[in-house]
């Protein structure tokens, strides 16, 4: 069920039954010259529409700017800052529990917006709004990908270009597939990113000149038509599961008896 499309007596009807519902998320950001900005966000929002589908639950439109600081050194990137774009989450998370939602699901697509939605995650589970849990596509699935993949790359890479060959090929330029690795840095451990201990960068650039990772030859629209499979079902088993976990079960532990032994009847 897609909110969007919905009248409000429908979505009355929902939350009478249900308290579920998927956020999708990514980015609007570089993804080398192969693959247009919008690749997060169309990934995001196909495993959100496809779980929905599979198992009933709610999904909402999608949000497709996130936190891209890292890659603004090229061309189109768009980003918020990271106060303003948890601020942003939270405010929406909690309309939604206003209308009877208490469990939601971050499908999210661009590792910059992780750190952020597990703190709003946290600070809904504090005062018992909602469980809001962020989840990665490609964390759920890293058996199929790295045999798929020898050069998998965090970002841009034979992954996310399959997954575009399959939903949206004509925005994939294929003739740039050996550019986009010959030009970037197929290992991301041969940049050197760590120097004794510390990381050795803050921006995409630091360790790739056109910005992505792995060898973008390695991927194909069959590759990414079974990712796209497996991994939504991976989420409509994470969709399920929560849908049965009663709701305190899911809430912040009670803090430890400060003085354990020391309280008389």
């Amino acid at each position: 069920m897609y909110l969007a499309d919905q009248t409000w007596p429908d979505l009355g009807d929902y939350v009478a039954e249900e308290s579920v519902a998927i956020v999708p998320l990514g980015s609007t950001e570089q993804h080398g010259p192969h693959l247009p900005l919008s690749t997060d966000h169309k990934i995001a929002e196909a495993l959100a529409r496809e779980a929905a589908e599979r198992t009933g639950f709610l999904c909402t439109p999608t949000v497709d700017i996130g936190v891209s600081t890292h890659h603004m050194q090229f061309h189109g990137t768009m980003s918020v800052d990271p106060p303003a774009f948890r601020d942003y989450v939270e405010s929406f998370s909690r309309n939604l529990t206003r209308h009877g939602i208490d469990r939601i699901v971050y499908v999210n697509a661009h590792g910059g917006n992780m750190q952020h939605l597990r703190e709003v995650g946290r600070r809904l589970r504090e005062d018992r709004a909602a469980y809001a849990v962020e989840w990665m596509w490609d964390e759920s699935i890293p058996d199929l990908i790295d045999e798929f993949f020898p050069n998998k790359g965090p970002h841009g890479g034979p992954k996310e270009t399959s997954m575009l060959l399959h939903i949206d090929p004509e925005n994939v330029k294929t003739d740039k597939l050996e550019a986009a690795r010959d030009g970037g840095r197929v290992n991301l451990e041969d940049g050197n990113p760590t120097i004794h201990g510390a990381r050795n960068y803050y921006d995409a650039i630091d360790n790739s000149p056109n910005g992505v990772f792995g060898d973008q030859t390695e991927a194909s629209a069959e590759k990414g038509a079974q990712l796209l499979d497996a991994a939504s079902e991976q989420l409509a088993f994470l969709l399920e599961w929560l849908d049965d976990k009663p709701f305190d079960d899911l809430m912040a532990k009670p803090h430890v008896d400060p003085q354990p032994g020391s309280r008389r009847e």
